[in-house]
């Protein structure tokens, strides 16, 4: 039995298998277009980017546009050219005195590097009421698989919307300050020679300074005033999440109010759309959201993006921590305040709570 066995063995046939090697094409890069200019103070800013297709292998690395000449023409002819920044690769700022005017419009012309040329269609400036005042609420989400739900807070703007116009209104978080305050007598070093079981050296300074950031969007704040034309409006203009230290203290922010135009107002509400889609099997399915950009060189590329023009106001809030009726549980920085990156001892010249 063991020899038939043996035999056996010897007859069954052996294959190496060789890896099969597959050349998966990089993937058409998108151009993406993202800025707005306004009638408020600049420089403005204008983001260009590159992104691959969906089912490429670079899909979801986002490349900065370097090198290229923007420019924004106007419609009686004037040209203002924007600068690359320094630090901030593939974003183009206008002159800090550049400011756009009401009733002129606007276009967006890019030439890159490689000598594609890229244009906008004109985008007309309306005039934005001012917002008349700001209410915040406290806002909770529940979240799935955690006990303590993300909360933040809302702002409300009250609009005394014209009625001699249609009005298209966005609104975007602009810089944002806070008491930052940390815990220095909690610092401990990282493991070294000197200190390899990590001793504690607490240190003297600083337990409170100010941070200025830039507030992320948290999803976008648009409306027309087909419901309201002509009156007063009380409208959710902004979501900030309370992320354990904006509110441990005193917050400020300034929030800005666009008017913007109807081509705007519908690719943004559509990208609205698709950002809430809560992945159920009665969601429209993804598409790709044309915005107002072309290529001179190959009118079917695919652009993504839209470049805004519109006319700008802000209202400028200060939150107490007594102000929310749902907080976040205190987030610890073990270290020097003034380690933090945007964090000085000295409050800004306009800080006035």
């Amino acid at each position: 039995m063991l020899r038939r066995l043996i035999y056996l063995f010897f007859f069954i046939p052996f294959a190496c298998i060789d890896p099969y090697q597959v050349d998966v094409p990089e993937g058409e890069q998108l151009l993406t277009v993202e800025g707005i200019i306004s009638t408020g103070p600049g420089p403005h800013a204008i983001t260009l980017t590159r992104s691959a297709t969906y089912g490429s292998v670079f899909e979801g690395l986002i490349r900065p546009v370097s090198l290229a000449t923007v420019v924004v023409r106007d419609n009686d002819g004037n040209v203002t050219f924007l600068t690359e920044g320094d630090e901030a690769k593939g974003t183009y700022f206008t002159p800090a005195s550049f400011r756009a005017e009401v009733g002129k419009s606007y276009t967006l012309q890019i030439l890159t590097a490689e000598g594609k040329v890229y244009t906008s269609t004109p985008e007309r400036v309306e005039s934005v009421p001012p917002i008349a005042s700001l209410e915040l609420r406290t806002v909770t989400i529940p979240s799935p698989g955690s006990q303590a739900p993300r909360s933040g807070v809302q702002l409300i703007a009250e609009v005394n919307d014209p009625g001699d116009q249609n009005n298209f209104y966005y609104w975007r978080n602009g810089p944002a300050v806070y008491i930052l305050e940390t815990r220095p007598d909690l610092f401990t070093p990282r493991p070294s020679p000197q200190n390899p079981n990590r001793t504690p050296q607490p240190k003297p300074c600083c337990i409170q300074c100010f941070r200025t950031e830039v507030s992320d969007n948290q999803g976008l704040f648009v409306v027309n005033d087909d419901n309201f034309n002509g009156l007063k409006a009380r409208i959710p203009a902004s979501f900030i999440e309370d992320n354990g230290l904006r509110f441990v203290n005193k917050f400020r922010m300034d929030l800005k109010q666009y008017s913007i135009s109807q081509g705007a107002f519908r690719f943004l509400r559509l990208v609205k759309q698709q950002a809430e889609i809560n992945g159920s099997i009665f969601d429209p399915p993804p598409a790709t959201i044309r915005g107002n950009m072309i290529s001179l060189d190959n009118p079917d590329e695919v652009v993504l993006g839209y470049f805004m023009a519109g006319g700008e106001t802000s209202r400028r809030i200060y939150i107490d921590r007594n102000d929310l009726t749902f907080k976040q549980n205190r987030a610890i920085i073990p270290d020097d305040c003034r380690e933090v990156a945007g964090a000085s001892l000295n409050p800004p010249a306009d800080w006035n709570p």
